[in-house]
């Protein structure tokens, strides 16, 4: 993974406000700016990410801290690869900390059609190539002009369920509910260079590279990110009733590598038009190559952070929330017909010019370091650093 380091950060790091946590030897997380040159402390600003994006201008508050520096940016995102981690010197963690997180579902047409024949396939590679056929006939491939929740989208369901091919993967697609669900706890996800988990049941699954928004308490977008929100296509295409099981496993949550704070250079249009690009690249020399805009979401960001929070459901804490991804990979890797799947020591790499590049090695959640640094971990830290 070491040559992604060089490209962690944005291209225009310079002019942009990035914030995250690390973890230093000896205080445990600690929340940092993070510049091309330095990583620096703002522990006294805000003690948690949540605190921080609960000011009302984060960024400019940000920029007036004199923070005290830690170390060399160039020595903490090298030591930020898990397999050539020193334990005494900094590294960086996943940037949300008491934060729920969340995830938008079936947002766009193209991972919409495959979660459909997932569905109708019952979880069998073997059977998506011919069920892939059968769906597309009727349904065909251009649904991106119709709006969920419009007078055409029931029209069409009319005419779905008709054919016998209405699913509960185009009831969230194109109805007028979107499908927000909680993807992994706080303090579960993983940082960039770390490793990224897949079920060990699993035996159909691919990365969700994805934009995910750092939203408060009142649910305000104060930055953005990116995630690998990793899906286990047989888990889930067994039984939507498999959604926790397929979404929440140790290191199954991937975010980073740093919050871009919303400020004067950088906003929500940036993030409605951001591209994303994925690579995974196979210890056996496989590499997969794809894409996703956010340009082709069929529901504003905006409105699916309203979808997750209001007078029915509120974020104490604030939420990240993934948006969803187009990218849905159908490249036959190990048998012709059955697509792609994550092989062990994949690497996978996700990232947009304005975020940055986050980057994840591939193994199965039992062989990953379980997860032990939670709330309670967090809260004594911060006690004993004076800090709550």
């Amino acid at each position: 993974m070491k040559q992604f380091v060089a490209n962690t950060l944005p291209l225009d790091a310079d002019n942009a406000t990035l914030v995250g946590r690390a973890w230093v030897h000896g205080q445990g997380a600690v929340l940092v700016r993070v510049t091309p040159e330095h990583v620096s402390d703002l522990s006294k600003l805000a003690p948690t990410m949540s605190h921080l994006l609960e000011l009302d201008d984060p960024a400019a508050a940000v920029a007036a801290h004199a923070a005290p520096r830690i170390a060399a940016t160039a020595d903490v995102l090298r030591n930020s690869v898990h397999d050539q981690r020193d334990a005494a010197l900094p590294w960086l963690l996943a940037p949300c900390d008491l934060q729920a997180i969340k995830a938008a579902g079936v947002t766009f047409v193209a991972s919409m059609l495959e979660r459909v024949i997932e569905e109708q396939a019952r979880g069998d590679p073997a059977r998506a190539e011919s069920v892939r056929a059968a769906v597309v006939s009727v349904i065909g491939e251009d649904l991106a002009a119709v709006r969920p929740g419009s007078p055409e989208a029931a029209r069409l369901k009319d005419v779905l369920v008709a054919q016998g091919l209405w699913s509960q993967y185009l009831e969230v697609g194109i109805g007028p509910d979107a499908e927000i669900f909680t993807k992994s706890q706080p303090m579960s996800a993983v940082g960039t260079g770390a490793k990224i988990g897949i079920h060990p049941g699993s035996h159909w699954n691919n990365p969700e590279p994805e934009i995910v928004l750092a939203t408060n308490s009142r649910g305000e977008v104060k930055g953005a990110t990116l995630g690998n929100d990793v899906n286990l296509r047989d888990f889930e295409g067994r039984s939507a009733l498999l959604l926790g099981k397929a979404k929440d496993n140790n290191a199954s949550c991937a975010i980073g590598p740093l919050i871009r704070l919303f400020d004067g250079r950088f906003g929500m249009d940036d993030v409605r038009h951001c591209d994303l690009s994925m690579k995974v690249t196979g210890t056996d020399g496989f590499v997969l190559d794809g894409a996703s805009s956010i340009s082709k979401i069929s529901r504003d960001p905006l409105d699916l952070v309203g979808q997750a929070i209001g007078p029915n459901h509120q974020y104490p804490d604030g939420f990240m929330l993934f948006l969803g991804t187009m990218f849905a990979p159908t490249q036959d890797r190990f048998a012709p017909g059955q697509g792609f799947t994550h092989a062990v020591g994949d690497v996978v790499a996700v990232s947009t010019p304005l975020l940055g590049t986050l980057a994840n090695q591939v193994d199965t959640c039992d062989r990953i370091e379980p997860w032990t640094y939670g709330i309670a971990a967090l809260m004594r830290d911060l006690a004993r650093r004076g800090l709550a």
